[in-house]
């Protein structure tokens, strides 16, 4: 994949927006609007903000190995990536929202303290990538950027997010469906189409979900 949209520094840039966006998207969420149904099909607010809740305590563990050289995946399992999510809906809205944003500051404060030589360790993503840890940052600002707008609040949409990322984004989500040709249109319309969002582009053609 080539990386000429974006560099690191770009990345934990748009990680730490993403962060922001997330955490003040559920900020006045209550818990009536925390059980409503997210953008996902089959999730409701809470699912949502759980996996993106266990996704930084997943990111955390790679981080761990970067710091240490102590292998650490992700998640044990499958099972486990999906008890994370699962236990969702049996916390309060105030136990996810702390969950949320204590995970999101520890994940942050391991990627600060991580030394140059550290970040050039190489850990294996759930997919069973094998990545310096300078991609962690990325994996971060992917989820937290395009799971804000999934939260389906109307508080955060594609044309939101930095156009950077997008770009980015729209870069390595072609690469990954082999697209060679991409439908005219805003680029922020044209990131949602790919990512299997909804969008605005006319006579675009369905394409499944991505992350």
């Amino acid at each position: 994949m080539s990386t000429a949209t974006r560099t690191f520094t770009d990345a934990r840039a748009w990680a730490r927006t993403g962060t922001e966006l997330m955490l003040d998207a559920v900020a006045g969420l209550d818990e009536a609007a925390f059980t409503a149904p997210s953008a996902l099909p089959d999730w409701t607010r809470k699912h949502l903000v759980a996996h993106v809740a266990a996704n930084a305590d997943a990111l955390g563990n790679l981080v761990h190995w970067a710091a240490t050289g102590e292998e650490r995946p992700m998640y044990a399992s499958a099972e486990e990536r999906a008890a994370g999510i699962a236990k969702g809906p049996a916390l309060s809205a105030d136990e996810l929202r702390s969950w949320l944003t204590d995970s999101a500051h520890r994940l942050a404060a391991g990627l600060d303290r991580l030394t140059d030589e550290q970040w050039q360790r190489e850990v294996v993503t759930a997919q069973g990538r094998t990545v310096p840890a300078t991609e962690l940052p990325w994996m971060r600002a992917r989820e937290v950027c395009v799971h804000a707008v999934d939260l389906g609040t109307g508080v955060v949409a594609f044309a939101d997010l930095p156009k950077g990322f997008l770009a980015a984004l729209v870069e390595e989500i072609r690469a990954k469906r082999a697209l060679t040709e991409l439908p005219d249109g805003p680029l922020p319309e044209v990131a949602a189409w790919l990512a299997g969002r909804p969008h605005a582009l006319a006579a675009a053609p369905e394409l499944g979900p991505w992350l």
